[in-house]
């Protein structure tokens, strides 16, 4: 048994710890001053807020590197399985004070800082978001990738270095302006180009069949150059690997074309191949067909299985049992037929043998089943792009469709909807129906019965935003809205944001942020009302955004249609910070009731069972709309012009679709949210009650960490096991 320490030796073990503490901080300013001299040549006579922003990222990346190295020669020496998570979105945000909590640096930077006479909060705000995704499904990717790292997975998240991530939104005179997010401007001090793993991939061309095989000739090449950043986990000195590719246009030009002007016009054409990484795509929930989304998708799917394969290749053990690929979403659905044409074109295996490893090494995660959002290639286009793809495609539909033949003979029917190749009008291909038939496991982002994406708007109600809680945020606000707003300290902060941004092409949903502005300038402006009730629209919702938002608030809205809604994450971010939740029995909302008690959230309105029976009987919004008198006043209101003085039918065809075209029933579920909304106020009014909800909502919040979702992917997807054991630090001669 362990002598117990005596006062003595306790002291002398603070002692050791704060002189420690303070050789850290003494090594950090050391750091930063050789950054902003070295790195940035400047010194504190012209050094900018921005300079000392990116002497402090520059500082903390020092400690990361020594880590990062390690790891990697960890998982050389060890070969363990490694896991690749493909995406078209990782929604990161900004990384310098993840680093610093990660690494156990956030006390000692800020007492640094402090001793340079700077301000930790202002240089953290000085960071780029990195937008490169649109909401859910990017966030999600985001926090998996440090939940993988956190639990000692080998893992690596592939996607694209994209230049200008998801736009900025301002509101301009009530409507919402696009402006170009051009992260990069400044540089990304967090990732480090690796030319020496650049990888050709190809478009375009024919296909020649032989006697030795297939050959995909005549393509049009671009380079991929990756990017790599690194991904720490909590304080066990893990640090895994994001690479997100950059396109390039290859230096072949003939030089002899200089004097024809052909030169030039080679040199002017370079931008066509590197627009494939220029842009995200500003939409994750509606599906769009263009020839570029496309090729963003094959550039990342060919660039990535081919640096696995590399790596693959480099590998001790040499069997595919230690390689898991994970597909987020259908975007990266390329990588069944890319890989079986590498397998079989290029390796030349047999098609069982190849495909046996597509299927044991794919998994598939789910996000939506919405019409409108899923993924349905044109055949021509496929044919024009990418021509072997289209044959393989093809190939793994007919014995896809035998299988199912012999199963259930002559049911044409069941063949027609399990065809990954949808007959009609123009000939398409289903990206779902090919991940489920290339992968061994597919899961839903939250329960399988409800996986499709919020509406395409809420309910308008609630957009109503009233005052917030805290000093802090209050000051955000205050700095935040054009016109000055007077908040009432003891109201209820009652936010919906997950909705707040409108794809650029999304119109519905850019009327309806048209429409909430217009309501807040009535409101706000309202002699009687104008005092007790606030609308507040908080423009360009991102990560950062959503980190004051989400701990400042009271109630959190989860108001979709029962049985449309893939998941939510949001509305769990809500709850581990103590919001509670008006909502719809739909989505993540059924895990929180079953994990919190449904009586400490605020349901309302249809269930699954209902909706669907609603489905058979038929919806008539007109039906309610005629029955209750405040619905049908705040209707007349808003196609009326009430909102819009100006001019009258400005939201005429809003009311229209959702009296009309409203396959969301919103009218249906309106009283019982009214109801709902009285009880909240009622107990909002009684805070001991309050908090006794916002504990158990706290207390059952646990189940939604995404260490415990990816435990659960390792062992039941990946056949992998998470581990807690720690890598030896830089600086430890172990």
């Amino acid at each position: 048994m362990a002598k117990p320490l005596t006062d003595h030796d306790k002291r002398k073990q603070i002692s050791v710890r704060g002189l420690a503490g303070v050789e850290n901080v003494a090594d950090l300013k050391t750091n930063f001053n050789r950054h902003l001299h070295f790195t940035l040549v400047k010194d504190r006579n012209v050094a900018t807020k921005r300079d000392y922003y990116f002497a402090l990222a520059n500082t903390v990346r020092d400690h990361l590197v020594g880590r990062w190295i390690r790891t990697q020669q960890h998982y050389y020496e060890k070969d363990p399985k490694r896991v690749y998570y493909i995406s078209l979105e990782f929604y990161m945000g900004r990384t310098l004070q993840n680093t610093m909590v990660n690494l156990a640096l956030e006390n000692a930077c800020d007492e640094a800082t402090y001793q340079l006479g700077l301000d930790m909060e202002e240089l953290q705000d000085i960071e780029e978001d990195a937008g490169l995704g649109n909401g859910g499904l990017g966030r999600l990717a985001a926090c998996f990738l440090d939940s993988m790292a956190t639990l000692g997975l080998a893992a690596y998240g592939y996607g694209i270095r994209y230049e200008f991530g998801i736009f900025n939104q301002k509101i301009v005179n009530g409507w919402q302006v696009e402006e170009a997010d051009d992260w990069l401007r400044y540089g990304n001090p967090w990732e480090k180009a690796r030319p020496e793993y650049m990888r050709p991939v190809h478009f375009y061309g024919r296909v020649e069949h032989t006697d030795e095989g297939v050959k995909w000739v005549d393509t049009q090449v671009v380079l991929a150059l990756p990017y790599d950043t690194p991904v720490p986990g909590y304080r066990n000195n893990i640090v895994n690997t994001m690479r997100l590719w950059s396109a390039k246009a290859p230096c072949d030009f003939n030089l002899k074309d200089f004097n024809v002007g052909g030169y030039i016009q080679a040199v002017l054409d370079r931008n066509l191949a590197e627009n494939i990484s220029r842009v995200l795509y500003p939409n994750d929930n509606f599906f769009e067909g263009k020839e570029l989304r496309l090729k963003q998708e094959y550039f990342v799917v060919a660039a990535t299985l081919q640096d696995i394969i590399r790596r693959f290749k480099a590998s001790k053990f040499g069997s595919t049992e230690f390689v898991a690929i994970q597909l987020n979403d259908t975007h990266p659905a390329l990588a069944i037929p890319e890989m079986m044409r590498i397998l079989v074109d290029v390796e030349k295996l047999l098609w069982d043998q190849a495909w046996d490893i597509v299927v044991h090494t794919c998994a598939y995660t789910n996000h939506t089943v919405l019409p409108e959002a899923l993924e349905r290639w044109p055949v021509d286009l496929f044919h024009n792009l990418l021509p072997r793809h289209l044959e393989i495609i093809y190939e793994i539909n007919r014995r896809h469709l035998e299988r199912i033949g012999k199963l259930y003979p002559g049911d044409m029917d069941r063949l027609r909807r399990m065809s990954l190749i949808e007959e009609g009008n123009v000939k398409k291909i289903n990206m779902a129906h090919l991940c489920i038939v290339g992968s061994h496991a597919v899961n839903g982002v939250a329960l399988m019965c409800n996986m499709n994406i919020v509406p395409p708007w809420p309910c308008l109600t609630s957009y109503i935003v009233y005052s917030s809680l805290s000093v802090t945020f209050l000051s955000f606000l205050w700095s935040s809205i054009a016109t000055p707003v007077v908040f009432h300290s003891l109201s209820v902060f009652d936010t919906c944001p997950e909705s707040f941004q409108a794809a650029p092409g999304y119109h519905t949903a850019k009327m309806i942020i048209r429409l909430i502005t217009a309501i807040g300038d009535i409101v706000n402006n309202d002699p009687i009302v104008g005092d007790r009730l606030k609308v507040i629209f908080l423009e360009n919702y991102r990560v950062t955004l959503a980190e004051k938002i989400i701990p400042a608030s009271d109630l959190s809205e989860q108001i979709s249609t029962a049985g449309t809604e893939a998941s939510g994450t949001g509305n769990m971010k809500f709850m581990l910070n103590g919001a509670l939740t008006i909502g719809t029995m739909d989505g993540a909302n059924v895990e929180m009731a079953e994990e919190a008690g449904e009586e400490n959230l605020f349901i309302f309105g249809m269930r699954v069972p209902d909706v669907e029976a609603m489905d058979k009987k038929g919806y008539d919004a007109m039906s309610y709309y005629n029955r209750i008198p405040e619905l049908k006043q705040a209707m007349d209101q808003i196609s009326g012009g009430f909102f819009s003085p100006n001019q009258a039918d400005l939201f005429k065809d809003l009311v229209s679709m959702l009296m009309h075209h409203d396959r969301f029933k919103v009218f249906a579920d309106y009283e019982d949210y009214i109801k709902c909304q009285d009880k909240v106020s009622a107990l909002y009014k009684n805070p001991k009650e309050w908090t006794k909800k916002v504990i158990h909502n706290i207390a059952g919040s646990g189940k939604f960490s995404s260490d415990r979702t990816i435990s659960q992917y390792a062992r039941e997807i990946w056949d992998m096991e998470p581990s807690l054991e720690k890598i030896a630090a830089p600086d430890d001669p172990r």
